[in-house]
This record gives structure tokens, sequence and C-alpha cells, in this order.
């Protein structure tokens, strides 16, 4: 049992795995991109699984529609985890161990190295060897003595090769858990904000239409500021694309709310206002039909409540403005007289008959397509509605009917039986808002960029070693060492890896110094001189 254990662990901590577990965390992302998720647009996924039958509620089963939360997804990313911490810590141990160490010892025979040259000089040893320690400026030598006077250097350099694969992959964990932490304390709130005026403060999670937590947030503790949206600018281009989107805002944050003082920023869709650790985005934006409703009695109501869009190119939007009769305090009577103003609303109408269109998204000739339906809203029946749409359980039930329908420009009316008057004024522009909060991203970032710097040094660095040989000569013909007298020097030179360059660079470092060290002009007889040049076996 032991031994599977131990070669499980071997396995698992091995950089092969750690790849393929990559591999497969990447694999597992692609229906995250691919597929709506639940917890960005619920509606989506509910439709999805509709219009696919069996296969979207196979799906639905094994989580791919909640790909980030699903086990199998969380299962891969702590063996990643795992993987690279018991990867990664043996080598660096190994690595920290080779940086103290010495080089290794010159080779026997240098001559069988993929890179070797060798040269005769006049200069002793010690002069050979101080010319190429000074050369070798930046690499790590290690000077010895062999037998019969011979000395060498061997020299390595390149460790930064390692220090940058190393890099890369403690960048990469880094990256994991700052992801990992950035889930569980990280929250997202959405919210609609109508832009004449109206203040949305970051409170508390009931300020927010919708609100996602990370797993250690409760929306108790959010950070406080306040925003304003005085204007909003639309500008579309003659095909009707968008152009640029503005919200003119005020904000205030940490001092400023004591002083209530406010300061002026133009929100923009790629320009998000960072503040108090936050970012409020520009999502998107739309129209509010505003209504004026004159009850029998004479009092009127007048209500402006954002429309969401049908058509994102046209903005022919729909939606549902809802009134309560006032004076009535009676709930039975109450919920006969409820109304509401439901239908189309188009930006620039496109009249086909009496079917109302949009021909463009700006405001060129407002006009609304609506239904009043009159009755019970279902205001009181203890769920919660959404505020795009009437509850059509009341409607198929007989509860709410309606009572009129008619296209209105502003200012046109319309008379209902009961003398009740509904008017279209006017209309306002929201904004919709996204608040992010994720105390992560800077970490994220640092990781990322390591990791980029981490691969790259590993990719351009090679490691190689660099021998130099120095034997004395000898006048004395019987001794096996070269009789000329001169001071041989042989070279030697190895790369850790099979990437291209180092040939180049060794022969560059060989003709330097051994062309330093060849004898000057008139010194030697000339036919000796040529040999120091050299020569590659």
């Amino acid at each position: 049992m032991s031994a599977v254990l131990r070669n499980t662990w071997r396995g698992l901590t091995s950089m092969r795995t750690a790849l393929v577990l990559l591999f497969l965390l990447a694999l597992a992302a692609l229906p995250g991109a691919l597929l709506p998720q639940r917890s960005l647009n619920a509606a989506k996924v509910n439709e999805y699984i509709a219009s696919h039958g069996w296969w979207g509620r196979l799906l639905d089963r094994l989580e791919f529609y909640d790909v980030y939360a699903s086990v199998w997804f969380s299962a891969t990313y702590l063996l990643l985890f795992v993987s690279l911490v018991g990867c990664l810590t043996p080598r660096t141990l190994e690595y920290a161990k080779s940086l103290r160490a010495r080089p290794v010892l010159t080779p026997r025979n240098l001559v069988r190295l993929p890179h070797h040259r060798e040269g005769e000089t006049d200069r002793t040893v010690d002069e050979v060897l101080d010319t190429a320690k000074r050369r070798l400026k930046g690499w790590r030598i290690e000077e010895r003595e062999e037998e019969d006077g011979t000395r060498s250097i061997s020299a390595e350099r390149g460790y930064l090769r390692e220090t940058g694969n190393l890099v890369f992959h403690f960048a990469m964990l880094g990256l994991i858990v700052a992801l990992a932490l950035g889930k569980m304390f990280s929250y997202e709130g959405q919210v609609i904000v109508m832009a004449n005026g109206a203040e949305f403060c970051n409170s508390g999670t009931y300020a927010f239409d919708s609100f996602t937590p990370g797993l250690r947030v409760d929306g108790t503790d959010l950070d406080e500021f306040c925003v304003t949206v005085d204007d909003f600018t639309a500008h579309y281009l003659p095909t009707g694309q968008a152009d640029y989107f503005r919200a003119d805002i005020r904000y205030q944050a940490g001092d400023d709310l004591a002083s209530d003082t406010w300061r002026s920023y133009p929100l923009e869709v790629n320009s998000p206002l960072r503040v108090e650790g936050d970012r409020v985005y520009l999502l998107g934006n739309g129209y509010a039909p505003v209504f004026t409703v004159t009850f029998p009695n004479g009092e009127e109501r007048t209500q402006t409540t954002q429309w969401r869009q049908v058509d994102p190119l046209t903005y022919l939007s729909e939606g549902a403005t809802k009134f309560d009769p006032p004076g009535v305090t009676d709930p039975a009577e109450r919920r006969k007289k409820q109304l509401a103003v439901t239908g189309l609303f188009a930006p620039t109408a496109v009249l086909d008959g009496s079917l109302l269109s949009s021909g463009f998204p700006d405001l060129r000739d407002p006009a609304v397509a609506v239904d009043v339906l009159r009755g019970d809203l279902g205001n009181e029946s203890g769920r919660g509605q959404s505020i795009f749409e009437v509850d059509q359980s009341m409607v198929d039930s007989g509860r709410l009917e309606r009572v009129a329908r008619e296209n209105m420009r502003p200012g046109d009316e319309i008379e209902l039986d009961d003398g009740t008057v509904v008017k279209f004024d006017d209309v306002e522009r929201w904004v919709y808002l996204q608040v992010s909060h994720d105390p992560a991203q800077v970490w994220v970032l640092g990781f990322a960029v390591a990791l980029v710097l981490g691969l790259g040094t590993s990719l351009v660095i090679k490691r190689r070693r660099l021998w130099v040989r120095a034997t004395p000569g000898t006048d004395d013909p019987d001794d096996n060492r070269d009789g000329s007298g001169r001071t041989v020097v042989l070279l030697g030179g190895l790369a850790r890896t099979d990437q291209a360059g180092y040939g180049e660079e060794f022969r560059r470092f060989s003709d330097d110094l051994l062309d330093e060290l060849a004898p000057e002009d008139g010194d030697e007889d000339p036919a000796k001189q040529d040999v120091t040049a050299g020569r590659k076996t």
C-alpha cells in the first residue's frame, strides 16, 4: 500500500502531470465560454435548457452551466495546485543546492566535446589563466591545478534559465492562489440608475438589482461610496452603430462622505471609475417612458420606469409601468383598480399600419404602443415580480384585463371608460452600472507579468559550460608534452540544451582569447606563429 501511495504521489508531483492538469483546466474552462452560465444570466440558461431538451437537462446535471463552481472543475484546480507545490518544492531545493556548488571538473579529453579549440602561445600558464578569467567576467569560475603543472578553469553561465523556469511555475501557482482568493473575497453587483440626477450608494446588497457575492462575502461590509448620474450622452454613426457612450457622474467616498464633497467623472465603457478599491463600470443604457395617470378623483400619479431592450440595434424596448389607485384603503377594492401600462417603446418610430417598430437607436421620433391593463397586478401575492412585465397568471385568470390599446407619442392621452386619463409625457435615459470588487486583482496582474517574464527568460537564456586548460610546454624532446617550449591552450564548450547560438559564442570567445595570446609580430618564427591560430578538430 505504501508503494502505491508513494508512486501515486510521484506521478502527481511530476512536471508532466502538472502540464497535463494545466491543459485539462484550460479544456474544462471552455464550456464556461461557450455555454450560458447561471451566475451571469439565469434566464438565458433556462431558455437554453428548454430549447435543447434532454441534452440541455443532461448538461445541467453535469454542472456545465455552473462550470467554475462545479465539482470537476474544482477538483482539477485543486489537483493542479497540489501538483505544482509537490513539483516545485524539490526543484527549488535542488536549484538552491546547485547555486552553492562548484563548477564541474574539467573533462580529461576536451577534444571530444561538441565545441573545442586548441592553440599555442609563448605566455606562461599564469598569464593564460589571467587572460581567460578577465574574458570570463560574469561567469561562475573555478580554477584547478592538474598533473604536470597543468592548470584549468571551469566556467558556467546561464543559471537564470532555471531561475526563469522556477519564476514561471511559481507565478502560475501564485496566479491560481490569487484567483481562488479573489473568488472568495470579491463581489459584483448590477444596478439600473436613472440618468436624471438619481443617486446610488454602495451601502448593502439591497441597493443592487442583482448581486453576486464571493464565498466569504455576506454583503454587510461593502466599501462605502455614492454615485450620482447627472446625464447620459450617446452618439451613433449614420448606420445606427454606437460610436461612444458617456455618463456624466459625480461620486463621493472616504472623507468626502462626511464633508458632502462630490467629484465629477466622465464614466465611459472602457474607462471605469476606480474608488475605494472598487470599480464602477458602464455596462449599458436604455429608455424609460414617463407616464402620468389622472384618476377620476383628480389625483395624479407620475411614474418613470425603465423598459428593457428587445432589439440591441434599434433599442426597441418593452416594459410595464404600474400604478396603485390613490385613496383606496380596502385591499379588495384596490386590487380591482390597479393599472399597468405595458407595451413597446421605439426611440425612432416606424409604423407598418398600427404595428410599431424602431428604425434607429437614438431619440429622433419616440413613440409607444401600449396596452392599458386594469385589475389585480398581483403585487400582494407575496411573490417577487419583474419590473419589466406583469404577472401573466393574472391575465390568464381574468383578474387583470386590457381596457385600452393605443399608439402614442409624447403629449398624447388615453381616456379610459371610468374617466381615468393616461398620458405619455416624455422619455428619460437610464444607465446600467456594475460595481466590481476584487482585492486580489493586483496580485493577479503581478503574477501574470512574472509568468510572462519567467517564461521569456527560460526561453532566451541558455545554460552553457566552458573550460580552459593551459599545459606548460618543454624544450625536452623526450617529454610527452609539447616540445616547442610553448604553453598549449585547449578550450572546450558544452551547452546544456540543444538551442542554437552557443557555437557562435564559443567561436568568438576562443578566437578572441587565442588572438590575444598569439605572439607579437617578429618575436617568433613565422612558421610557429601560424600554429597559434589554433585548429578545430
